[in-house]
C-alpha cells in the first residue's frame, strides 16, 4: 500500500498536523512526517516531491501558514495528488494561507480543505488510496458510519 507524506513548513506546525497522521495511523497507513520549507529549504522539498512516487508515496498532504507555498511548491514536482492544509496564524487568522493554497494555476491542482483541517486532509487521503483498495474502501466507510 502507498505511504502519505505529512509535510509541514515549520516544525511549530505539528500540533495543528497531528490530527492527520493520527487519522493516517487509525487507518492503519504509513505516514511519513516531514519539515521542509517552500521559503527556507526550496531544493529540499523539490527533491523529495520529486522523487516521493519512486519511494512508494500515493498522496502528499502539506500543511503552512501565511504565504503557505508548500502546497504549491510540491504539486509543481510531482504529479502525485496534494492535499494543502492552510494554518491559521498571522495577521489575517489564515485567509492568506487559504488564498495561498488554493490559487493554483491550471494543471497544477492543489485539493484544499478548510484552515487547521489536517483530520480532513487525512480522510481525503484515505479516500484516493481507497479507490483501488477494497480492504481500505470498506474501513473508510465503517469510519464514515459513525457519523450517520
Amino acid at each position: 500500500m502507498a505511504k502519505v507524506a505529512v509535510m509541514m513548513g515549520s516544525a511549530n506546525d505539528r500540533p495543528k498536523m497531528a490530527k492527520a497522521l493520527e487519522v493516517l495511523e487509525s487507518f492503519g497507513l504509513e505516514a511519513t512526517e516531514h519539515v521542509l520549507s517552500a521559503h527556507r529549504t526550496p531544493a529540499a522539498v523539490s527533491s523529495f516531491a520529486r522523487t516521493a512516487r519512486e519511494k512508494g508515496y500515493g498522496v502528499m498532504i502539506c500543511g503552512a501558514g501565511m504565504a503557505a507555498h508548500l502546497a504549491g511548491a510540491v504539486a509543481a514536482q510531482t504529479t502525485l495528488p496534494v492535499i494543502g492544509v492552510p494554518l491559521s496564524g498571522g495577521s489575517i487568522g489564515g485567509l492568506d494561507a487559504l488564498y495561498s493554497t488554493v490559487q493554483m494555476p491550471t494543471g497544477v491542482p492543489v485539493a484544499t480543505v478548510a484552515v487547521d483541517g489536517s483530520a480532513n486532509a487525512a480522510v481525503l487521503a484515505v479516500e484516493i488510496l481507497a479507490v483501488h483498495d477494497e480492504d481500505l474502501a470498506q474501513r473508510l466507510h465503517d469510519y464514515r458510519a459513525r457519523w450517520a
